[in-house]
């Protein structure tokens, strides 16, 4: 296993330069950026997977008093994807990170087709071609970059603010991308991707994340204590808890709020400023499952999140913070056909009453279950089905799928509707504040081309720099693919007297055995192997 010494490079741009313009110059040169009333030192991406609007008016009804994020709404944000009108996580991450529109399951890369009217056609004139996106932009301007997430980090939104993959089920090849990106805070779960005996390569990403500096932290004592200016904390071996059953069943996790509070403390360290991506990952999952408790307690935690990115960015007064919901999910509405003749007249304690005596979500009341179910009527209690009535009694105790039963009982309680137990199609809220902040009715796309504009680069010039057809780029010489570990093939070039080596995946090359650091990964897609112009121009050097 290839160990590494990384190196920092600083820079910072003026407001007037563009990534082109540093033609990837090594060495300490600094350029002092000017104050810009449309350019921010720091950038907070928040990211609320699968919430709808009426899961936030939802949350806003019983949490009894406004939201963190109401103060900042700005505009709302048009979802779809490259073909499709309901978009999945994978293509909205995309479109949100890198600024085009893709396909699903594509992370990071451009779209194989485009079917949905008013999409540039041209994008799928590159398929599956990676295309940079703004962390790795902040991370050349010289910014501090990380993650934060509560499920896996490798999990299809944080895999688009750091990755580039064919298929959002890759994690082998996302994990390792994620390592070797070099950013300085990773906050979440997945620890399982970085164990040896769970990778198909066989490496031990545990031990490159040492070997680069890392403080890795794996509970909430731990993080809250670190004093390291590099922090890698893997909370759970895939995704980490809700957070209304976190004290319950994962005290030793922190919330999101607390992750997002250390990412901002740790990266705020770097006189450069600094990009954080921060995902609120579960209340999508609980949509899938109807659970209205799980979304509810999620998005709450994610609000408590962006309650903190706000406080930071109003004393630095150079900060943007973006929150913003990736997708609809589940087609929730406040009222349903039992409703259909007296929603005129039915109080707000009609649909939050029946919510309050839930004590864990879905999945946490039935992690309690037994295995001979004896204790169905304990567990349907803890999700706030309490007091049932024969009819419920009946229903709970003769279910075949508990799960599917309990999220019916409550929602009729509530008098909450579903229509779906995947994404939907609507438009929805977008939240901003700061210096360059997102303001109107806007595509997601545009998310991250203000993202980019506010740290002083333009995101199509940044992807000619980071991302070149290797084919192309060393036409004339030898050009040949390291099998010898299938997984991890290697590229070799050969040019006079030059060999190269580009392992997928790393932000190395090996130039006449001798390794050199890049800063960004090389990246297989498809087939074809990607390399930046930094990486090129060592080539052609020799060195």
């Amino acid at each position: 296993m290839m160990k590494v010494n990384k190196k920092i490079i600083g820079v910072t741009l003026a407001s007037s330069l563009t990534l082109s313009s540093l033609s990837f110059t090594t060495g300490n040169n600094k350029v002092e950026a000017k104050k810009d009333p449309e350019k921010a030192k720091n950038v907070i991406v928040l990211v609320m997977d699968g919430v709808s609007s009426s899961t936030t008016t939802l949350a806003r009804w019983y949490k009894g008093e406004p939201l963190a994020m109401d103060e900042i709404l700005t505009g709302g944000v048009r979802t779809y994807s490259a073909d499709s009108a309901i978009t999945d996580s994978a293509p909205a991450g995309t479109a949100l990170a890198t600024g085009n529109k893709s396909n699903d399951k594509f992370v990071g890369v451009l779209p194989e087709k485009v079917t949905t009217p008013g999409v540039d056609q041209s994008l799928a004139d590159n398929p599956y071609k990676p295309v940079a996106n703004v962390l790795e932009g902040a991370k050349i301007s010289g910014k501090a970059t990380g993650i934060v997430s509560t499920s896996e980090i490798q999990h299809a939104t944080p895999a688009a603010f750091s990755s580039h993959a064919e298929n959002r089920s890759n994690y082998d090849n996302i994990a390792e991308q994620q390592v070797y990106q070099d950013m300085d805070v990773v906050l979440g779960g997945g620890k399982n991707s970085l164990l040896p005996a769970n990778r198909k390569d066989g490496e031990n990403l545990l031990d490159t994340i040492e070997n680069r500096g890392y403080d890795f932290v794996e509970t909430r004592e731990e993080l809250l204590n670190s004093k390291s200016k590099k922090l890698w904390g893997s909370f759970a071996p895939s995704a980490m808890a809700y957070d209304m059953d976190r004290s319950q069943t994962k005290p030793e996790e922190p919330t999101l709020a607390e992750m997002t509070k250390k990412g901002i403390d740790t990266l705020s360290k770097d006189k450069d400023g600094f990009f954080l991506f921060v995902e609120g990952s579960k209340p999508d999952w609980a949509a899938h499952a109807n659970d209205t408790i799980g979304m509810i307690s999620d998005t709450l935690a994610f609000d408590d999140a962006v309650k903190e990115a706000l406080e930071f960015a109003k004393k630095d007064k150079n900060t943007m913070v973006i929150a913003v919901s990736d997708h609809g999910n589940s087609g929730i509405s406040i009222g349903n056909q039992n409703t259909s003749g007296s929603y005129s007249y039915m109080p707000v304690s009609t649909y939050i009453d029946p919510l309050k005596p839930a004590k864990m979500t879905l999945e946490g009341a039935l992690s309690q279950l037994k295995a001979d179910k004896s204790n169905a009527l304990e567990v349907a209690a803890l999700y706030g089905i309490v007091s049932p009535s024969a009819e419920e009694t009946k229903a709970i105790k003769e279910s075949s799928n508990l799960s599917k039963t309990l999220v019916q009982l409550l929602a009729t309680r509530a008098n909450i509707g579903f229509t779906s137990g995947g994404h939907t199609g609507e438009d929805l809220f977008m939240y901003s504040y700061g210096p360059g902040k997102p303001v109107g009715f806007v595509e997601n796309t545009d998310i991250a081309h203000s993202v980019a504009s506010a740290m002083g680069f333009d995101l199509k010039k940044l992807d000619s720099q980071l991302f070149v057809d290797a084919e192309e780029a060393f036409k004339g010489a030898s050009i040949s693919i390291d099998t010898t570990n299938k997984e991890n093939p290697v590229l070799v070039v050969k040019q006079g007297k030059t060999t190269a080596e580009f392992p997928v995946n790393k932000d190395i090359v090996i130039i006449n055995g001798k390794e050199k650091d890049l800063r960004s990964v090389t990246v297989q897609s498809n087939g074809i192997f990607y390399v930046s112009k930094e990486a090129i121009q060592s080539v052609k050097n020799g060195k």
